[in-house]
């Protein structure tokens, strides 16, 4: 991210914010609200290529992402909590991180894109799907 520096801190302050208050204010729409949020800051910082997704999770403070599968319509990728970075997977929504993938794929393939997530508390990950629809281009 051209521009901005990284810098170590508390992820405290994070986790009020992202744990406790957003879901508190936004109430039931929490997971809409946090999806078109995440599809804005996609467009607000645009990535040139996939590849550049795990750094930017990791930049942002969003935990580690590893792509896991690829088929020709879907991208599968798994969100680990890293030491550095303890994801609060059983309690925080992930709709954020899903606006964002969706957005990134849909504005570099050019066709309709949604992403699915669903967490593995055992496992202690999130796992991504991303769908596109070869027939609706955008």
């Amino acid at each position: 991210m051209e521009g901005y520096k990284m810098k170590t801190i508390p992820t405290f302050g994070y986790e009020i914010i992202r744990d406790h208050l957003l879901p508190s204010i936004l109430g039931k729409h929490e997971e809409d609200v946090l999806y078109w949020a995440g599809k804005e800051i996609a467009r607000k910082f645009p990535l040139f290529s996939m590849d550049e997704l795990p750094s930017f999770f990791m930049e942002a403070g969003w935990g580690q992402l590893v792509l896991e599968k690829e088929t020709k319509d879907e991208l599968h990728y798994i969100l680990l909590s890293t030491e550095e970075l303890p994801l609060n997977i059983v309690q925080r929504c992930f709709r954020l991180e899903a606006g964002f993938l969706a957005e990134q794929k849909q504005k570099q393939l050019g066709y309709l894109t949604e992403c699915y997530e669903e967490k593995d508390n055992d496992k202690h990950v999130v796992k991504f799907t991303l769908k596109w629809d070869l027939k609706e281009k955008i």
